[in-house]
């Protein structure tokens, strides 16, 4: 049975981050050049580097798309073509653009039947493409993938793929924007700085007051009224490619290569386990990397449906990372906290003192201390020393009365700092403890990119005959190439079964012993 295999597209600002994406499972990479791209505040890449990068990432069996994603002025057009022109003769495989003008100017100077280096063209999130109307109108263009708009539902997506054969990207994770489509005009309005130019200077992530009627409303806590949560649909995965949806983004050129590693391990989990057959479901500690690697609250967005007071929690506008508890009170070096409360599928306490926890607060973590009032100074820290205080109990039992049971809330943490890292007086009771950066999952991610070299990935294709009568032969082919190989049982032909025949599912389950990733199978009745 033949099925295709969803794409993982991951984002790159700098190298460490390009190993990362590699090194945990990215099937294509997206990059932005040091000029018309909508991320100049990342580290990006230079024209004269790009052969390099392409080299790098062809040599580990990955893609590399250029984001070309900005509007260009008609006095840049000559330098923008020049830059194109450079851009396809190093070999990339895509190139992600907004300006409909710059769509058509690639086109006409790599025309798909050209012999020259011929890459794909991609129209960007910032393109609007909401309905199939407007697919079909820059096919026209020669654009051969849309990335769609952030703002759409999974019941959207559906209708669009129902309606047209255009392979479809959709965004999965990350930052989202407060503007339709990414196209945001308060940077430009407020600062001269435009988003659509690569310059965002992110006012949405400034507080705000609510003028109703001509009076200020009151929101209390509630001070980022243009922030929206981070986008989370790891969970959604298997029915977007149900759904025929072709690559899953990462949003995430400006953030670390540990966000990049922690983001590709969870949706390559995901991925692998819908092609595989199988239910995902995310791990505590995979939902802690994400959490601490970058985080302002997860949602799933607009993926199911509108609703803003749930995109926009509005309380802070940056990463907080992994809620921890709340205060409870202090001493004179020391904060004590009342722990979180865990789901029910995760055995260990939120901020329990056991070392062996993903989610336990421990020595050199760094955390802060949210008040919810955007005007006061935050405090935070490094951990010097976490001790666990038993949980109080209601009263000590009588005599010939029976021992209370254990209580099930979790014990009190004191946390201690060193003198003069925080200023305690400044910390209150009911404030949210948060714990922002984990060096050890740090420590953890870097492990898996920090090698000299990253192990080449291959596609393998798997052909199994198992008849009876005849030597069960396996042949493993290299997608896209004759280079194949093939393993032959030749000490008897194969019987029928007697108790447990061969089975398309055992197969898969057999060969996947082998570290394989098995997403194209043909077999024989």
């Amino acid at each position: 049975m033949h099925h295709s295999r969803a794409e993982l597209l991951a984002p790159a600002g700098d190298w460490p981050a390009m190993r990362a994406a590699v090194a945990n499972g990215a099937d294509a990479v997206y990059f932005g050049l040091d000029q018309f791209n909508a991320r100049h505040r990342a580290a990006n890449f230079t024209l004269v580097e790009l052969p390099e990068v392409m080299d790098y990432l062809h040599g580990h069996n990955v893609k590399g798309f250029v984001t070309f994603n900005t509007l260009i002025f008609s006095d840049e057009l000559a330098a923008a073509a020049d830059y194109l022109a450079g851009i396809a003769r190093a070999g990339v495989d895509a190139v992600i653009v907004q300006d409909l003008g710059i769509a058509k100017l690639l086109r006409r100077l790599c025309p798909p039947d050209n012999n020259a280096a011929t890459p794909a063209l991609h129209g960007s999130t910032q393109m609007t493409l909401t309905e199939s109307y407007g697919i079909d109108f820059v096919r026209q263009l020669g654009v051969e993938r849309v990335v769609l708009a952030r703002e759409l539902g999974v019941a959207d997506i559906s209708k669009i793929t129902q309606s047209t054969n255009m392979p479809l990207e959709v965004f999965v994770h990350g930052a989202l924007c407060v503007s339709y489509s990414g196209q945001c005009l308060t940077s430009e309005s407020l600062g001269g700085r435009s988003a659509n130019r690569g310059q965002c200077a992110q006012a949405c992530r400034l507080p705000y007051d609510l003028v109703v009627d001509g009076r200020i409303k009151d929101l209390g806590d509630k001070a980022y009224l243009l922030s929206p949560s981070d986008l989370a649909a790891y969970d959604l995965i298997g029915d977007l490619i149900d759904r025929g949806v072709a690559s899953f983004k990462i949003e995430g050129r400006l953030k670390s290569a540990h966000y990049v590693a922690a983001t590709c391990q969870t949706y390559r989990a995901a991925i692998d386990a819908k092609n595989a057959g199988n239910s995902f479901a995310i791990s505590p500690s995979q939902q802690h990397d994400l959490e601490q690697t970058f985080s302002r609250g997860f949602t799933h967005g607009f993926l199911d449906g509108v609703n803003h007071q749930k995109l926009v929690a509005a309380r802070f506008p940056k990463a907080r990372g992994t809620r921890m508890g709340t205060v409870v009170s202090k001493t004179d070096r020391s904060v004590i906290i009342h722990p979180e409360v865990p789901q029910a599928h995760d055995r260990h306490v939120v901020g329990a003192n056991d070392k062996h926890s993903p989610i336990a607060l421990k020595p050199g973590d760094g955390v802060v201390f949210d008040e919810g009032h955007p005007e006061q100074d935050k405090q935070g820290g490094r951990l010097f020393a976490v001790k666990q205080k038993p949980a109080p109990t209601a009263h000590r039992p009588g005599k010939g009365e029976k021992s209370p049971a254990p209580s099930a809330a979790p014990a009190e943490l004191e946390l201690e700092f060193r003198d003069g890292d925080i200023n305690l007086a400044a910390i209150n009771p009911g404030a949210i403890v948060w714990k922002t950066d984990d060096p050890a999952i740090k420590r953890r991610l870097e492990h898996s990119f920090a090698r000299e070299t990253v192990a080449r990935r291959v596609a393998v294709d798997f052909v199994l005959n198992a008849e009876v009568g005849e030597h069960l032969e396996l042949i493993g082919r290299i997608a896209g190439s004759a280079i194949e190989a093939r393993a032959r049982w030749n000490e008897k032909p194969l019987e029928p079964a007697s108790k447990f025949p061969i089975t398309e599912s055992a197969a898969r389950e057999q060969l996947g012993r082998m570290a394989t990733r098995p997403s194209c199978w043909a077999t024989s009745p």
